[in-house]
C-alpha cells in the first residue's frame, strides 16, 4: 500500500500543552494497536463508586474507572448498513480504509473531546416520534420538534411528556430502532489517535444499562468514559453538562442542544453544535447570536475538519 509522507516532519512545538512531534500521513490502521475499555466492566465492577448518574464518581468529583483491554486480531462486526463501506478484513485484523491521519498520540497529548448520544452518535427523536405517532395517535414529523421540550410539540403536560418518554424506554422502538448517524463510527476511529473521546450525555440513570450495551455495540473500544446527566428524570440527582465538561478537563463539546452549546461556551468550552445536514429545527432556536466558541457543524466530517485544524492550530 502506498502512503504519502512529507518530505519533513510535520512538527507541533506545544500541542495542546505538550511538547510532541508527528507526521501526518496516509495508512491503514492494520499497522497499529487499538485500545478498548469495558464499559459495562466499569459499572459492574465499581457500582459502590457510582452516584449522580456518572460512572465512577465519588463526593468529590468524578472519578472515571478505567479497564483497558488490547484488541488484537479482533474483527470489528459492523452490519445493518452501519458504514460497513469503511470496514474490510485482511488476515483477521480490520482494516478501516485509508484515513488520513496522526501518529498515535500519547494520553497526555490528546485533545479531551466530549461527544453526546441522541442526535449526535444516534437518531433519538426521529425513533421517539414514530413511537409517539403509533401508540398515541399524535401525529408529527420530525420537522416540528422546534425545541426539544417534547410537552410542547405533542400539546400535553410535561409530566404526560415525562411518562411517555419512559414508557418508550420500555419498548422496540427505543431498544433496537435506533440507529447510528452516518459516518459518526468511522471519524469518532479516526479522531481517536489524537482526541481523547468520552461520552457526556443528558440521558436518565434508567437506561443506563442499554445505553452502555449500545454504545458497546456501535462504537467499540472508542470512549474512554460515560457520564449521564440523568435530565428529565423521574427521579435522582442531575447533572449539568457544563460541570460534567469540567470535572472532564474537555477542551470541545460536540452537541445538537443550543442551550448545553451556550452554556459551556460561556464557561470557557469550545462547542460544535450538530445540526446533521441542517435537519434538526430545534437546532434553529436561539441560534443567530451564538457565542464565539461555538461553531455549526453539519456532518462527522465538518467535525473531523474542525477537530484537526484545531490540533494543528495549538
Amino acid at each position: 500500500m502506498q502512503s504519502h509522507r512529507p518530505s519533513q516532519p510535520l512538527l507541533f512545538e506545544n500541542c495542546c500543552g505538550f511538547p510532541i512531534s508527528a507526521e501526518l500521513v496516509l495508512r491503514s490502521f492494520r499497522r497499529n494497536r487499538c485500545n478498548r475499555f469495558g464499559l459495562r466492566a466499569c459499572v459492574q465492577s465499581h457500582k459502590d463508586n457510582c452516584s449522580n448518574g456518572s460512572l465512577g464518581t465519588n463526593a468529590k468529583g468524578p472519578t472515571p474507572v478505567r479497564r483497558p483491554q488490547v484488541l488484537n486480531n479482533v474483527e470489528i462486526d459492523l452490519v445493518d448498513g452501519i458504514d460497513r463501506r469503511y470496514s474490510t478484513t485482511v488476515q483477521g485484523e480490520p482494516q478501516w480504509g485509508n484515513p488520513l491521519t496522526f501518529h498515535d498520540l500519547s494520553s497526555r497529548g490528546k485533545l479531551v473531546v466530549a461527544v453526546d448520544v441522541d442526535e449526535v452518535l444516534g437518531n433519538f427523536v426521529s425513533a421517539l416520534n414514530k413511537f409517539v405517532a403509533d401508540r398515541y395517535s399524535s401525529n408529527h414529523s420530525v420537522s416540528e420538534y422546534h425545541v426539544y421540550e417534547f410537552f410542547r410539540i405533542w400539546n400535553c403536560s410535561r409530566d404526560e411528556a415525562n411518562h411517555r418518554v419512559h414508557e418508550f424506554f420500555k419498548t422496540p422502538y427505543f431498544k433496537v430502532g435506533i440507529w447510528p448517524i452516518p459516518g459518526a463510527q468511522s471519524t469518532l476511529l479516526k479522531l481517536s489517535r489524537f482526541c481523547h473521546l468520552s461520552v457526556v450525555t443528558s440521558r436518565q440513570n434508567a437506561i443506563k444499562e442499554h445505553t452502555l450495551e449500545w454504545i458497546e455495540k456501535h462504537f467499540p473500544g472508542l470512549f474512554q468514559e460515560i457520564h449521564f446527566g440523568n435530565h428529565f428524570a423521574l427521579d435522582g440527582v442531575s447533572r449539568s453538562k457544563e460541570e460534567i465538561c469540567k470535572s472532564l478537563g474537555a477542551t470541545v463539546l460536540i452537541d445538537d442542544n443550543p442551550r448545553y452549546a451556550i452554556e459551556c461556551a460561556k464557561a470557557g468550552i469550545r462547542v460544535l453544535l450538530f445540526d446533521y445536514e441542517n435537519s434538526y429545527p430545534w437546532c434553529k432556536t436561539e441560534t443567530e447570536d451564538l457565542p464565539p466558541l461555538v461553531t455549526k457543524v453539519y456532518n462527522w466530517e465538518d467535525v473531523e475538519k474542525q477537530l484537526t485544524s484545531l490540533v494543528l492550530s495549538c
